[in-house]
């Protein structure tokens, strides 16, 4: 039995809950805060629903983006690139620059930079015609993408900046040119305007927020902010945050909801963010009653959905002591195809099916320090290595939009924590 609080009893009627217990099957909880009148908090409970409108979604492949290096003048490996190339070669293959970085010149000694710059990836010189204002200068077409943890992102031009700086990997120099377009903008709008919470549970804080639609002031809009990690519930009542999952936004609407008496479907208007990918869900269903019960059920995902994989193993890794020093692991390498696959396979050869040991070369660092399962130094028997002999190769990575990392990079990585490894 539920009894209405303060703010409920400000709600009309049909958003009230009702004195009966609620009956939903919550799949999802969602912790975070609304309004941020004082400090931020993010866990807070906001509401338990059923499901959540709006928040997995397929997208279209990110669209290649272009540029224009306005007065340039060019250096190293895009000199020679430009000197040695026809016109009808630029915009092909055999024009691929890689990665470029956008700096500022550098500051004197013993004064931080104002800014630190602004990575192109994947780049590739479309054309080039002399500067009709800058004798002896170039522009510059280039396609490729600039490189942003959320296509939405905003990105700011440094107003302190009269002249930038080019250079490739290893701080190679590339020229300078006196402006760049195509690189700085706004923040784009949400690809998905409105996500729905259906079926839901709203708490105290969520439902303060509901109380406040209508109000178009600034102070009404700001109540009705909320921004939410979002939670799955595993059958058994437990709870791990989902990777990526996030209601940010203000609330619109709620309304009563078909999936039980007394709860709501509220709409939330979305801040700018990507969706995740649907295939989440299918990956979320193998922790909905428990964690994942056997090995390589990765195996048939791409590369960004063993990303996401190995976030879910993160948030659901238990808190088991390592292993002893000097302990064999077996890695089943058959589906270490890719650098995400390393990540998952030996997640699981350290702690089991779903298990967690790292998804990024600097969380894969952390866990070799121990206090991730394993205590070095140990020994790594890597079952069908050739297979990522085969594939983590030299090159560039267009999905990471940075130099591969190779077979032997890895195995020079894990010699230097103290980790036999046995290729098999």
């Amino acid at each position: 039995m539920t009894t209405s609080t303060g703010a409920e009893a400000d709600l009309p009627p049909e958003h009230r809950r009702p004195m009966q217990a609620y009956s939903v099957d919550a799949r999802w909880l969602l912790l975070g805060d609304v309004g941020f009148d004082c400090t931020y908090e993010d866990d807070i409970p906001l509401a338990r629903c059923a499901e959540i409108e709006g928040l997995f979604v397929d997208q279209l492949p990110r669209p290649r983006e272009r540029f224009t290096l306005v007065g340039c003048a060019p250096d190293g490996a895009l000199a020679n690139l430009l000197d040695r190339l026809p016109a009808e070669a630029l915009g092909t293959e055999r024009a691929w620059l890689g990665s470029v970085s956008v700096t500022e010149p550098a500051p004197p000694q013993g004064v931080a930079p104002s800014w630190w710059g602004e990575d192109l990836g994947d780049v590739v010189v479309l054309a080039q015609r002399p500067n009709v204002s800058i004798p002896g200068t170039l522009d510059i077409d280039l396609d490729g993408f600039v490189h942003v943890y959320d296509r939405t992102d905003a990105v700011v031009r440094p107003s302190s900046v009269t002249e930038f700086v080019l250079r490739g990997p290893d701080e190679i120099p590339y020229g300078t040119c006196q402006d760049v377009t195509g690189v700085f903008r706004e923040q784009a709008a949400p690809p998905v305007p409105q996500v729905r919470l259906l079926g839901c549970h709203p708490e105290s804080p969520l439902l303060t927020a509901l109380c406040a639609v209508g109000q178009a002031t600034e102070a009404g809009l700001r109540r009705r902010r909320i921004r939410a990690v979002v939670h799955l519930i595993a059958a058994d009542g437990s709870v791990s945050a989902v990777t990526g999952a996030v209601v940010s936004g203000t609330v619109r609407a709620g309304e009563p909801s078909q999936h039980g008496a007394g709860l709501l479907d509220i709409t939330v208007d979305s801040e700018p963010q990507e969706p995740l990918p649907t295939g989440v869900l299918g990956i979320l269903e193998h922790w909905h009653t428990g964690r994942a019960a056997e090995k390589n059920l990765w195996a048939g995902y791409d590369r960004e959905l063993r990303d996401h994989w190995a976030g879910m193993a993160l948030a659901n890794r238990s808190g088991t002591s390592d292993q002893p020093a000097g302990t064999t692991y077996n890695l089943d390498g058959r589906f270490v195809t890719d650098i995400e696959g390393f990540y998952c396979a030996i997640g699981e050869a350290i702690n089991g099916p779903g298990g967690y040991f790292g998804c990024n070369l600097d969380a894969l660092d952390d866990c070799l320090r121990g206090r991730f399962g394993a205590q070095a130094p140990f020994r790594l028997m890597w079952h069908d290595s050739a297979v990522a002999r085969e594939h983590l190769v030299a090159g560039y990575d267009r999905r990471r939009l940075s130099p591969a990392v190779t077979l032997e990079y890895l195995l020079d990585m894990l010699t230097e924590h103290d980790v036999e490894v046995d290729l098999r």
